[in-house]
């Protein structure tokens, strides 16, 4: 620490947070008010906490944190004890050769620094943070703790009593699945609704359940990020995994090959469908639960992310009298939810609309849909032929995965159908090559194709704890082409945390879209076997949106971060990770 220390005004002034005038009137109505000139500056929003505190921590040569941007280790977060942690506002940050870092909210008090010291027998080295990030995140880390010791102990319990039953409780399994004598007090049972229960209120959309060497994992998948929930005890697997294989109709008997089900449950008065999915391996049968919610294909398609004017885009296409719209996008990427959705929109009594899917994942009145059944031959390709003689207006393939496939869609659509399905590619016009090279004639692909829609799921910011990110990363800034003229005009916002959304600052997804539109430029170059790389520079310059410009609109309008955008989005060919 220098001899000299600077002032706190002269240090703010300096950096450019405060102006002159503003600066004097505040040292002023500090004097007079008896309160601290940073008091003063974020009382009258004149600065921010941040903006603050990272000038104090100048003048006191200390380092800042920034509590959204740190990840702090659970067993260095025990370091401190929790009475200190709650009334002091200290928080642990690292541990090294026996010095720690602490976050601190007052540089000036000595006292508490001194009882660490002394409580805890090793040197201190402290960090300043925003008074407000220190109590948010206690908050936070406190109510996580009390929702994580609520469902250990609901764990732990049920675990105590599996391993006083012992091996009996697979026996007892089996016995259930003979006679169809099933209660729903065992502990086997309330742990499997356990499980399920917890998923769904958490909101996820899978739950996995992953046998490793020593122990069985479960993670839910939120809003598109894996989250470890808990490890169960290793001599549980067995027991578990039969309850799920009864619960999806599964034979419990078979270990040796994959198995598919599904499970019909009530929870919280909504009837809720899960697809369930068992693959065995190293280590036992993984088994993985989709869980399918019927409101989210009732949800409307302006709603899943459309602006005014690709909406009004969108809605002119799907009701074209014939043609092929496609939408493409990697596994989880709401394909599904955008052609029901669609499909939704089209349901009418004067159309009749018939699907082939494998599986189907929702049920909609009003349409015809029929499950792929390869066991017994019922095919893509033998249901859309059949399909065909029953005079549909509009047809939905699940995906198209061959040349068969795609040349009896393509047939469908010059015929007069208006035909929807889904490829697995990585944007917009490489779906066009993709035909192609599957062996369907280019000259069909250009005649045949009105649109093709590529998309991605982003999380949205939690609206609960929604603030405005004063120093958004500028990799991820440069990724967009954000430029600070910009984030003038427009505020960059982030989560910062909260109960509702779990400290992550995302709560719920909603997508990012680039539509190419066919032209006679594009149908061209589709006859000429052109590159994917100049059919959308031709698209671009024609008027489609990229997924990094859609993603561009909704970080401006406040909806999500510009690191969610890049982690999903592709940039120059490839993917970047947040």
């Amino acid at each position: 620490m220098s001899k000299s220390k600077r002032r706190l005004g002269e240090i703010l002034y300096k950096k450019g947070y405060v102006g002159k005038e503003k600066l004097i009137a505040a040292i002023k109505k500090g004097k007079k008010t008896k309160k601290r000139l940073g008091e003063v500056l974020v009382a009258d929003g004149l600065a921010t906490e941040d903006q603050v505190f990272k000038a104090l921590a100048k003048q006191f040569g200390f380092e800042f944190v920034d509590l959204d941007k740190v990840d702090i280790p659970s067993d260095v977060a025990k370091l401190v004890p929790e009475d200190i942690t709650k009334k002091h506002g200290i928080i642990p940050l690292s541990q090294d050769n026996g010095e720690l870092r602490v976050i601190i909210k007052d540089p000036m008090d000595l006292d508490t620094m001194d009882l660490l010291r002394f409580r805890l027998n090793m040197e201190m080295r402290c960090c300043l943070a925003s008074p407000t990030k220190i109590d948010n995140y206690i908050q936070g880390a406190s109510a996580a703790q009390e929702s994580t010791d609520e469902y250990r102990r609901s764990i732990d319990q049920t675990a105590e009593e599996l391993r006083a039953m012992g091996h009996a409780i697979e026996a007892e399994v089996r016995k259930a699945q003979a006679t169809g004598d099933e209660t729903d007090d065992g502990p086997i049972v309330r742990l499997a609704n356990l499980v399920i229960d917890e998923a769904v209120r958490m909101g996820a959309s899978d739950i996995h359940i992953e046998p490793m060497a020593d122990r069985v994992r479960i993670r839910y998948r939120v809003d598109g990020v894996c989250v470890e929930r808990d490890n169960i005890p290793k001599n549980m697997q067995a027991p578990l995994l039969a309850r799920f294989k009864i619960l999806s109709g599964m034979d419990i008997g078979e270990r040796r090959l994959p198995q598919d089900g599904r499970i019909k449950r009530q929870i919280d008065d909504q009837d809720i469908d899960f697809r369930a999915s068992c693959l065995p391996g190293y280590h036992g049968e993984s088994t993985v639960l989709r869980i399918l919610r019927p409101e989210s294909v009732n949800i409307g398609i302006q709603a899943i992310g459309f602006d005014a004017e690709d909406y009004e885009r969108f809605t002119k296409i799907i009701k074209r009298p014939n043609g092929i719209f496609l939408v493409t996008g990697p596994t989880g990427s709401g394909k599904t939810t955008t052609l029901y959705s669609a499909l939704q929109e089209l349901n009418r009594p004067d159309k009749k609309i018939i699907t082939a899917e494998d599986p189907v994942e929702y049920n909609i009145a009003g349409i015809n849909q029929c499950q792929v059944r390869s066991d017994i031959g019922l095919t893509f390709p033998t249901i859309l032929r059949s399909m065909l003689r029953q005079a549909p207006n509009i047809i939905l393939i699940g995906e198209i995965r061959d040349g068969e496939v795609a040349d009896i869609a393509i047939q469908a659509a010059l015929t007069g159908h208006l035909v929807f399905s889904t490829l697995h590619t990585n944007d917009a016009p490489s779906a066009v090559t993709r035909l192609i090279d599957m062996g369907v004639k280019p000259f069909l692909v250009a005649s045949s194709i009105q649109a093709i829609m590529a998309q991605r799921l982003v999380r949205t910011i939690c609206t609960e704890c929604k603030v405005v990110d004063e120093s958004p990363d500028p990799h991820f800034l440069r990724l967009l082409s954000i430029k600070p003229d910009d984030m003038r005009k427009h505020p960059i916002y982030k989560g910062a945390g909260c109960n509702r959304c779990e400290g992550t600052g995302f709560k719920g997804r909603i997508a990012i879209f680039e539509m190419l539109e066919m032209n006679n430029q594009l149908r061209e170059l589709a006859l000429s076997r052109a590159p994917a790389s100049e059919l959308r520079k031709i698209a671009l310059a024609t008027g489609m949106n990229s997924l990094l410009a859609d993603g561009k609109k909704k970080v401006f309008s406040g909806i999500t971060t510009p690191a969610e955008v890049s982690r999903v989005a592709q940039v120059e060919g490839l993917v970047m990770d947040a």
